[in-house]
């Protein structure tokens, strides 16, 4: 049986949600960003009775076309206060959303029970270390330092087997090991440090991986973050992230039906909906299928 943290996930488990902490005011989606304690507590309790399984706090963007980086220290402050704050509010598992060694650590001092890296261990040379430590749950992104060429889907099962081996050598089970393509992070161009160089189309890279998901599992629980990303505002031509709602949900849901396990989201009421009914929906009719055959 796989877990996250304390949650199982994968297999025949429901569907989890990923709630999103959004403590970095240099984040693309203004209105998700809270710092202040009372508005962190209020969102935390509100993400926990709406449904979320898990609190994936995060204390600096990582957006490929934004310019957000800011000292260690200054991520670890973050990421502390809003540790402390979760943990005063409600009883669910911490995510920490961070690529560097030291901001990992002391979040895993604090309490912290996952590791969401972008970079899929290979940003930090450090990190390792850190997850041999404390053996904490992952969520590893496909990433590369290189550009990639090719074929995405056999790309991106490289990428994910080159990380999935680091925590491998540092004796992380595979039952606590989550994958994620990294919808977003591919682009040909970007003023970030945490995303993958393509020569393809960006827009065309996500669509073709969130038509494929179960395609790249490989045995692994999926999860995927789309919530307000860019491929939707290109695709509804709504540039404003604040008006991607409706969007962000249609393709949770249709994520969930392509294999997806775990959603992160900023709108965890909405998409606990609607992978709800996707689920309810989906079993009926497998029911359905198997009682006329």
């Amino acid at each position: 049986m796989n877990k996250l943290g304390r949650v199982s996930v994968g297999g025949t488990n429901p569907v989890r949600i990923m709630g999103i902490l959004n403590t970095s005011p240099e984040s693309f989606y203004k209105k998700t960003i809270v710092t202040k304690k009372l508005a962190v507590s209020n969102l935390v309790r509100q993400m926990a009775e709406d449904g979320a399984n898990f609190i994936d706090v995060g204390g600096m963007s990582t957006a490929p076309y934004l310019s957000t980086y800011i000292s260690e220290k200054v991520e670890s402050r973050r990421i502390i206060q809003a540790i402390k704050l979760i943990q005063r509010v409600c009883n669910l598992p911490i995510s920490i959303d961070t690529c560097r060694a030291s901001v990992a650590k002391d979040a895993f001092e604090e309490g912290a029970e996952i590791l969401n890296d972008i970079s899929g261990l290979k940003f930090d040379k450090k990190m390792v270390n850190v997850i041999e430590k404390y053996q904490p749950s992952l969520v590893l992104c496909a990433f590369s330092k290189k550009m990639i060429t090719g074929n995405q889907l056999y790309q991106i099962k490289i990428l994910l087997k080159q990380s999935f081996a680091l925590a491998k050598s540092v004796n992380i089970s595979k039952k606590n090991i989550v994958f994620d393509p990294a919808i977003g992070f591919f682009r040909k161009t970007g003023t970030g440090q945490f995303f993958t160089k393509i020569n393809s189309d960006w827009f065309e890279r996500d669509l073709l991986i969130l038509k494929n998901l179960k395609s790249i599992k490989m045995g692994q629980p999926l999860l995927v973050s789309v919530s307000n990303k860019s491929f939707i505002g290109k695709l509804l031509k709504i540039e404003n992230p604040e008006d991607r709602l409706f969007g962000s949900v249609v393709v949770e849901a249709i994520a969930v039906l392509n294999g997806a396990n775990i959603i992160r989201t900023h709108n965890v009421r909405e998409t606990k909906d609607a992978v709800t009914l996707v689920q309810t929906l989906a079993q009926k009719k497998s029911r359905k299928a198997y009682n006329t055959s």
